[in-house]
C-alpha cells in the first residue's frame, strides 16, 4: 500500500495522485508538485490515504512543498501571460492561414513550457507556427489538438437544462455515452434534443442509465417467473377501463400511458393490464 494525496490542476479536471512525503498537506491546500510536464501548482482535493500500488502509475511523483502566497501571485501572473500569448498565437495562426481554432493557452508553473490547445477538422501542419512562437517566447512550445468535448469543458457554457455544463463544473473524466441509453430511457431521438453544445450526446444520459438497465433486467426476470406483462409502445392491451394502445412506458414506476380513444389517454400500472390478444373471449 502507498500513501497518496489527490491533486487537481483545473476545475473539474482529472485527479492525479502524488506522494505527500513529509509536507503535511491536507484537503483544501494548494501545493507545488513535480509532474511529467514540469513543476505545477495544484489543489489538494483528497486527504492522505492508502492506495494499492497496482492502481498507481509508477513512479509516484512527490509533492515538493505546500504553496505560499508568492506562488499564488505567480500563478496569477501566468494567467495574465496566457491571455497575451493567446492573442499573439491567434494572430500568428491568421498570418499562416491555418485552418485551426485556438481554444486555450496554458503555462506550466515554472514557465518551462507553454501549451496551446486547438481544434481542427483534420491534421494541421503547424511546424512554421511553432518556430514563430518559440522565437517569441523562447521556451518549449507544445500545440495540442483536442476534441469538441474537451473544448466545451475548457470554455464552459450553459446546457439545455439551464445550468452550467457538467463537464466544466464537476465531471473529471468523460464516460462513453451511446444512443442506446436514450432509447432505453424512452427519450426522443431527435439529435437537437439529446446533444450538448459540443454536438455530442449529452453526458447526463449516463447518469440514470443504470436505473433503466436494472429495471429492464428485473422486468425480464419478473416476466419469466410471474408472467407479468412488460408492455411496449404500440402494444394493444386490456385495462380495467377498457382496451387501448400503449403510447409510452415508465420503467422506474412500472406504468404505461394507454390511449383508449383519440384524446383519451390514461396511466395504468403494468400489473393492471394484460395483452389484448390474450384476453379470453
Amino acid at each position: 500500500m502507498a500513501i497518496v494525496v489527490g491533486v487537481r490542476f483545473k476545475k473539474a479536471g482529472k485527479i492525479y495522485y502524488f506522494d505527500p512525503v513529509n509536507t503535511e498537506v491536507k484537503k483544501g491546500d494548494f501545493a507545488i508538485v513535480e509532474t511529467a510536464r514540469g513543476v505545477e501548482y495544484g489543489e489538494i482535493v483528497t486527504n492522505s490515504k492508502e492506495v494499492e500500488e497496482a492502481d498507481l502509475v509508477s513512479p509516484l511523483k512527490p509533492v515538493i512543498r505546500k504553496a505560499t502566497e508568492e506562488d499564488a501571485v505567480k500563478v496569477e501572473e501566468n494567467h495574465n501571460k496566457e491571455k497575451e500569448a493567446f492573442n499573439l498565437c491567434a494572430k500568428k495562426i491568421k498570418t499562416h492561414n491555418l485552418d485551426m481554432n485556438l481554444v486555450e493557452v496554458e503555462y506550466t508553473f515554472d514557465v518551462s513550457k507553454i501549451i496551446f490547445y486547438f481544434t481542427a477538422e483534420g491534421r494541421i501542419d503547424f511546424r512554421d507556427l511553432v518556430k514563430d512562437l518559440a522565437a517569441v517566447f523562447r521556451t518549449r512550445i507544445e500545440l495540442r489538438q483536442i476534441g469538441v468535448r474537451d473544448e466545451a469543458k475548457m470554455l464552459g457554457g450553459i446546457g439545455c437544462c439551464g445550468r452550467s455544463l457538467c463537464c466544466s463544473t464537476f465531471l473529471g473524466d468523460f464516460e462513453p455515452v451511446s444512443i442506446r441509453m436514450a432509447k432505453d430511457q424512452n427519450l426522443s431521438l431527435n439529435p437537437t434534443k439529446i446533444s450538448g453544445i459540443c454536438g455530442r450526446l449529452l453526458c447526463c444520459l449516463k447518469y440514470e442509465n443504470y436505473l433503466y438497465t436494472d429495471k429492464k433486467k428485473n422486468c425480464a426476470c419478473s416476466h419469466n417467473k410471474e408472467r407479468q406483462l412488460v408492455p411496449k409502445p404500440g402494444m394493444m392491451v386490456a385495462t380495467p377501463t377498457g382496451d387501448g394502445r400503449v403510447m409510452a412506458i415508465n420503467r422506474s414506476q412500472q406504468t404505461a400511458a394507454v390511449e383508449l380513444a383519440p384524446g383519451n389517454t390514461i396511466t395504468v400500472g403494468w400489473d393492471e393490464m394484460v395483452e389484448a390478444s390474450k384476453v379470453e373471449k
